[in-house]
Protein backbone atom coordinates (compact mmCIF):
# COMPACT_ATOMS: atom_id res chain seq x y z
CA UNK A 1 0.00 0.00 0.00
CA UNK A 2 2.97 2.26 0.96
CA UNK A 3 5.94 2.59 -1.29
CA UNK A 4 7.77 4.37 1.36
CA UNK A 5 7.76 5.02 5.27
CA UNK A 6 9.01 8.33 7.35
CA UNK A 7 8.81 9.13 11.11
CA UNK A 8 7.57 12.85 11.17
CA UNK A 9 6.60 14.97 14.13
CA UNK A 10 3.16 16.67 13.03
CA UNK A 11 1.18 19.38 14.54
CA UNK A 12 -1.87 19.80 16.76
CA UNK A 13 -4.80 22.41 16.85
CA UNK A 14 -4.23 25.67 14.90
CA UNK A 15 -0.65 25.24 13.98
CA UNK A 16 -1.50 22.22 12.28
CA UNK A 17 -4.52 23.22 10.66
CA UNK A 18 -2.93 26.54 9.65
CA UNK A 19 0.07 24.28 7.87
CA UNK A 20 -2.33 21.92 6.27
CA UNK A 21 -4.17 24.51 4.80
CA UNK A 22 -0.75 26.61 3.55
CA UNK A 23 0.07 23.55 2.00
CA UNK A 24 -2.95 22.49 0.27
CA UNK A 25 -2.90 18.68 1.87
CA UNK A 26 -3.79 17.49 5.39
CA UNK A 27 -1.75 14.82 6.48
CA UNK A 28 -3.65 13.25 9.56
CA UNK A 29 -6.63 13.52 7.45
CA UNK A 30 -5.22 12.14 3.98
CA UNK A 31 -7.18 14.60 2.41
CA UNK A 32 -7.07 18.18 0.63
CA UNK A 33 -6.76 21.33 2.39
CA UNK A 34 -8.27 24.66 1.08
CA UNK A 35 -5.35 27.20 1.06
CA UNK A 36 -5.59 30.70 1.90
CA UNK A 37 -5.68 32.97 -0.29
CA UNK A 38 -3.21 36.16 -0.61
CA UNK A 39 -2.77 39.12 -3.53
CA UNK A 40 -0.44 38.72 -5.90
CA UNK A 41 0.74 35.39 -4.67
CA UNK A 42 0.60 31.72 -6.36
CA UNK A 43 0.40 29.62 -3.14
CA UNK A 44 -0.33 26.47 -4.94
CA UNK A 45 3.25 26.99 -7.05
CA UNK A 46 5.57 28.07 -4.02
CA UNK A 47 4.28 25.21 -2.06
CA UNK A 48 4.08 22.74 -5.13
CA UNK A 49 7.59 20.77 -3.69
CA UNK A 50 6.27 20.59 -0.15
CA UNK A 51 2.93 19.91 -0.72
CA UNK A 52 2.68 15.71 -0.88
CA UNK A 53 4.52 15.53 2.12
CA UNK A 54 2.12 17.65 4.10
CA UNK A 55 2.88 19.99 6.98
CA UNK A 56 5.49 18.39 9.15
CA UNK A 57 9.11 18.47 10.59
CA UNK A 58 10.98 15.67 9.15
CA UNK A 59 12.86 12.89 12.26
CA UNK A 60 13.53 9.91 9.61
CA UNK A 61 13.34 10.97 6.16
CA UNK A 62 11.65 8.78 3.69
CA UNK A 63 12.53 5.26 2.94
CA UNK A 64 11.70 2.26 1.25
CA UNK A 65 11.16 -1.24 3.60
CA UNK A 66 13.91 -3.52 3.46
CA UNK A 67 13.72 -7.03 1.77
CA UNK A 68 12.55 -9.58 4.94
CA UNK A 69 10.58 -6.40 6.59
CA UNK A 70 6.66 -6.02 6.82
CA UNK A 71 4.93 -2.80 7.34
CA UNK A 72 3.43 -4.70 10.83
CA UNK A 73 7.01 -4.91 11.98
CA UNK A 74 7.40 -1.46 11.37
CA UNK A 75 4.39 -0.22 12.77
CA UNK A 76 5.09 -2.51 16.16
CA UNK A 77 8.91 -1.32 16.41
CA UNK A 78 7.35 2.17 15.92
CA UNK A 79 5.65 2.17 18.79
CA UNK A 80 7.18 0.21 21.01
CA UNK A 81 10.38 2.61 20.22
CA UNK A 82 7.79 5.63 20.90
CA UNK A 83 7.38 4.40 24.27
CA UNK A 84 11.22 3.62 25.40
CA UNK A 85 11.74 8.14 24.17
CA UNK A 86 11.32 11.31 26.16
CA UNK A 87 9.54 13.84 24.86
CA UNK A 88 11.26 17.25 23.98
CA UNK A 89 11.16 20.69 24.71
CA UNK A 90 12.43 24.28 23.00
CA UNK A 91 11.44 27.80 23.24
CA UNK A 92 9.11 28.14 20.02
CA UNK A 93 8.85 28.51 16.63
CA UNK A 94 9.93 30.86 14.41
CA UNK A 95 9.77 31.66 10.40
CA UNK A 96 13.20 31.15 8.69
CA UNK A 97 15.04 31.55 5.29
CA UNK A 98 16.99 27.95 4.88
CA UNK A 99 18.97 29.25 1.79
CA UNK A 100 15.82 29.71 -0.80
CA UNK A 101 13.59 28.25 1.32
CA UNK A 102 11.28 28.96 4.02
CA UNK A 103 10.71 26.83 7.18
CA UNK A 104 9.81 27.22 11.08
CA UNK A 105 12.80 26.68 13.06
CA UNK A 106 13.47 26.28 16.51
CA UNK A 107 14.42 29.07 18.80
CA UNK A 108 16.83 28.27 21.57
CA UNK A 109 18.16 25.39 22.55
CA UNK A 110 17.26 22.18 20.29
CA UNK A 111 19.49 19.57 21.97
CA UNK A 112 16.80 17.30 23.53
CA UNK A 113 14.97 17.51 20.13
CA UNK A 114 18.57 16.53 18.40
CA UNK A 115 18.68 13.35 20.93
CA UNK A 116 15.03 12.56 20.30
CA UNK A 117 15.80 12.40 16.26
CA UNK A 118 19.13 10.38 16.30
CA UNK A 119 17.35 7.94 18.88
CA UNK A 120 14.98 7.23 15.93
CA UNK A 121 17.47 7.13 13.16
CA UNK A 122 19.74 4.48 14.52
CA UNK A 123 16.71 2.38 16.05
CA UNK A 124 14.36 2.00 12.66
CA UNK A 125 17.43 2.41 10.43
CA UNK A 126 17.14 -1.73 10.04
CA UNK A 127 13.76 -1.49 8.40
CA UNK A 128 15.17 1.01 5.60
CA UNK A 129 16.27 -0.53 1.98
CA UNK A 130 20.06 0.51 0.98
CA UNK A 131 19.75 3.74 -1.19
CA UNK A 132 20.01 3.02 -4.49
CA UNK A 133 22.69 4.43 -6.72
CA UNK A 134 20.12 6.93 -8.15
CA UNK A 135 18.79 7.69 -4.75
CA UNK A 136 22.29 8.30 -3.63
CA UNK A 137 22.99 10.72 -6.96
CA UNK A 138 20.10 12.57 -6.09
CA UNK A 139 21.42 13.93 -3.36
CA UNK A 140 24.01 15.18 -5.24
CA UNK A 141 27.47 14.15 -2.91
CA UNK A 142 29.72 16.45 -4.47
CA UNK A 143 28.07 19.46 -3.08
CA UNK A 144 27.79 17.54 0.51
CA UNK A 145 30.70 18.09 3.06
CA UNK A 146 32.67 14.73 4.11
CA UNK A 147 30.30 14.49 7.68
CA UNK A 148 26.92 14.72 5.13
CA UNK A 149 28.31 12.33 2.72
CA UNK A 150 29.16 9.76 5.46
CA UNK A 151 25.66 10.26 6.70
CA UNK A 152 23.80 9.51 3.61
CA UNK A 153 25.64 6.29 3.35
CA UNK A 154 25.60 5.27 6.50
CA UNK A 155 21.77 6.45 7.49
CA UNK A 156 20.57 7.29 4.16
CA UNK A 157 20.17 10.98 4.84
CA UNK A 158 22.65 13.73 4.57
CA UNK A 159 20.97 15.68 7.61
CA UNK A 160 20.98 13.55 10.33
CA UNK A 161 22.63 13.30 13.75
CA UNK A 162 24.79 16.47 14.09
CA UNK A 163 23.51 17.49 11.16
CA UNK A 164 20.53 17.40 11.91
CA UNK A 165 18.35 20.47 11.70
CA UNK A 166 14.34 20.84 12.97
CA UNK A 167 12.54 22.87 10.09
CA UNK A 168 8.89 22.33 9.02
CA UNK A 169 9.47 23.01 5.43
CA UNK A 170 6.78 25.92 3.84
CA UNK A 171 7.69 26.38 0.33
CA UNK A 172 10.13 25.52 -2.30
CA UNK A 173 13.17 27.20 -3.45
CA UNK A 174 11.59 31.15 -4.03
CA UNK A 175 13.35 33.29 -6.45
CA UNK A 176 14.49 36.33 -5.02
CA UNK A 177 11.70 38.90 -6.17
CA UNK A 178 9.37 36.49 -4.50
CA UNK A 179 10.59 36.23 -1.30
CA UNK A 180 9.66 38.99 0.50
CA UNK A 181 5.79 38.63 -0.23
CA UNK A 182 5.94 35.19 0.50
CA UNK A 183 7.61 35.82 3.65
CA UNK A 184 5.10 38.25 4.68
CA UNK A 185 2.04 35.96 3.83
CA UNK A 186 3.69 33.19 5.61
CA UNK A 187 4.51 35.59 9.03
CA UNK A 188 0.97 36.54 8.68
CA UNK A 189 -0.39 33.10 8.63
CA UNK A 190 1.75 31.60 10.95
CA UNK A 191 2.61 34.42 13.66
CA UNK A 192 -0.67 34.02 15.67
CA UNK A 193 -0.47 30.58 16.08
CA UNK A 194 3.50 29.77 16.85
CA UNK A 195 3.74 27.92 20.41
CA UNK A 196 6.41 29.31 22.60
CA UNK A 197 7.58 26.82 24.21
CA UNK A 198 6.91 23.97 21.77
CA UNK A 199 6.39 20.48 23.57
CA UNK A 200 7.36 17.24 21.15
CA UNK A 201 4.92 14.71 23.17
CA UNK A 202 4.59 12.51 20.04
CA UNK A 203 5.69 11.43 16.69
CA UNK A 204 4.07 10.20 13.33
CA UNK A 205 4.79 6.98 10.82
CA UNK A 206 3.82 8.37 7.64
CA UNK A 207 3.61 6.51 4.80
CA UNK A 208 3.96 7.42 0.80
CA UNK A 209 1.20 6.14 -1.55
CA UNK A 210 1.75 5.40 -5.33
CA UNK A 211 0.43 9.03 -6.12
CA UNK A 212 3.08 10.55 -4.32
CA UNK A 213 0.98 11.45 -1.20
CA UNK A 214 2.34 11.20 2.18
CA UNK A 215 -0.69 10.31 5.09
CA UNK A 216 -0.60 9.18 8.40
CA UNK A 217 -0.20 5.73 9.55
CA UNK A 218 -0.03 6.21 12.86
CA UNK A 219 0.50 8.61 15.28
CA UNK A 220 2.11 7.17 18.80
CA UNK A 221 3.10 9.02 22.19
CA UNK A 222 6.71 9.38 23.38
CA UNK A 223 6.55 7.48 27.09
CA UNK A 224 9.40 7.61 28.23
Amino acid sequence: MFERFAVYITFDGLLGKRGADWLGWDISAGLAALRPRFDGIDLEHVTARPHAYGFHATIKAPFRLATGHSEEQLRAAFVAMCADLKPARSEGLHLSRIGRFLALTLNGDDSGIKVLAANVVQTLDPFRAPLTKQEIARRNPARLSDIQRANLMEWGYPHVMENFQFHATLTGPLKDATTAPVLAAAEQHFSPVLPAPIHIAHLTLAGQKSDGMFHEILRSALRG
